[in-house]
């Protein structure tokens, strides 16, 4: 007994002075990749307590206060919101503080990068107070959050755009038609791939026999949309670079000016790749139908969100909030602020050497590359969007007690999402036509 004990408390002491460790190596830069490692956390966690947590929460008499205990599927689904909330509360009270921190100097500043053991610390035990709380504010986090996940999906694109607006400007910088060729290919299998994907869409939704004009309306606004891109984005008015006889004229191709033209000048892979987006997800908005829907013919007899549906939207999760963090000091994102400066371009995300310690007394009169407060919402966005996709949309806390794994409001949040995805994407388009004076 006594060896254990000693083996208990040094396993404690290492795990401590571990913990200790990596808390302290967390210099400036690599801030962002920590925030991304503990909202990772966060995930791991739901998952586990959505596996093993429901015998334990049965016994809770002011969460089953039910005269009918519920079934397992409504203890998963409350451990996963209960997580979540406890996420969003810590990532939304970090970006209230952080408001208006607009140089190094603010204390605040220091609170951002640093005092990392502490927000362990409170984390943990917010998410632990979380499981005290009595269903009803449960079920109120469960109905905001799928409007707070349809704004996170907005964020996903502005931060697509921004990605596919730098994939397409860096491989124009090589200059040769091989690089054009590229990405006229790559331009063509995104709509191949979303004219195939809405053939399945309709050969899903649309069953002969019944009557699917909603589902219909919804496919055909999407394929509307994705022929509008294509013309907007192909319009004269985008084609007006002065270098294009030039090239036409070096490369003697006119293979070459035609990609050219339809790559360069016409931002057509931009308009290929929100096409496919928007496809999906009207795919996903179609696919939360009620099961019992005589429309949703994929999951008509289904009655849970399938393993690789639920890894596959908890990947794109993290990997769209890793990309949130990781280009926060760009400029060309949401997150900096005007009077930044353009701090993410030319930098490394994460420090290569020990020379930036060095300066780090002189970086403190400069002005923050991004926005803090916006960077933390980020994060309370994605805990919502988050605890959707682990309990598939659902509406899992109320009286009766029953889960109910998709309906109708999120089928409307996510056509909404797309139809504001493509109104997003076509002011981008026009702005520049519309106000051609103005910098955008």
């Amino acid at each position: 007994m006594w060896a254990a004990s000693c083996l208990a408390s040094c396993c404690a002491a290492c795990a401590c002075d571990a913990c200790r460790t990596v808390v302290s190596g967390i210099s400036r830069r690599s801030a962002r990749i920590a925030y991304c490692g503990l909202f990772a956390l966060s995930l791991i966690v739901s998952w586990i307590l959505r596996e093993v947590a429901a015998p334990l929460m049965e016994k809770i008499p002011w969460i089953n206060h039910f005269h009918k205990t519920p079934n397992r599927e409504w203890f998963e689904t409350d451990a996963v919101l209960r997580v979540s909330l406890g996420n969003f509360l810590f990532f939304t009270i970090l970006a209230t503080i952080m408001i208006g921190v607009k140089n190094q100097k603010d204390p605040r500043d220091s609170l951002h990068h640093g005092g990392w053991m502490m927000k362990i610390i409170s984390w943990f035990l917010l998410v632990i107070l979380m499981f005290f709380l009595p269903n009803e504010i449960i079920s109120f986090y469960e109905s905001i959050s799928k409007f707070g996940s349809g704004l996170f999906l907005l964020v996903q694109v502005v931060l697509l755009l921004d990605f596919v607006h730098s994939w397409n400007d860096k491989w124009v910088g090589f200059d040769e038609q091989f690089w054009y060729i590229a990405l006229f290919v790559v331009s063509l299998v995104c709509y191949l791939a979303t004219f195939v994907f809405s053939g399945f869409l309709f050969h899903w939704f649309t069953p002969s026999g019944q009557d699917c004009g909603l589902n219909t309306f919804f496919i055909v606004m999407t394929l509307i949309f994705v022929f509008v891109f294509a013309v907007v984005a192909l319009h004269p008015a985008h084609q007006g670079n002065p270098n294009c006889k030039s090239v036409c004229i070096s490369q003697a191709c006119l293979a070459g000016c035609i990609s050219y033209l339809i790559v360069v000048s016409g931002s057509i892979l931009p308009a290929s790749v929100i096409s496919l987006y928007c496809i999906y997800l009207c795919y996903s908005a179609l696919a939360s139908e009620p099961r019992d829907y005589e429309c949703n013919g994929l999951h008509k007899h289904s009655k849970a969100v399938s393993t690789g549906t639920l890894t596959f939207g908890l990947i794109t999760t993290v990997l769209s909030v890793v990309y949130s963090a990781v280009r926060a000091g760009s400029s060309t994102t949401l997150l900096s602020p005007p009077s930044s400066p353009r701090a993410g371009a030319g930098k490394p995300l994460l420090p290569l050497d020990s020379k930036t310690e060095e300066h780090e007394e002189k970086e403190r009169t400069k002005t923050v590359s991004y926005s803090y407060s916006f960077f933390h919402i980020i994060f309370s966005l994605a805990s919502m969007y988050s605890a959707m996709l682990l309990t598939g949309w659902s509406t899992s806390v109320g009286e009766s007690g029953k889960l109910v794994d998709v309906g109708w409001p999120s089928v409307w949040v996510r056509i909404l999402t797309g139809f504001a995805t493509a109104a997003l994407y076509l002011w981008s388009l026009l702005a520049p036509i519309l106000f051609p004076e103005r910098e955008f």
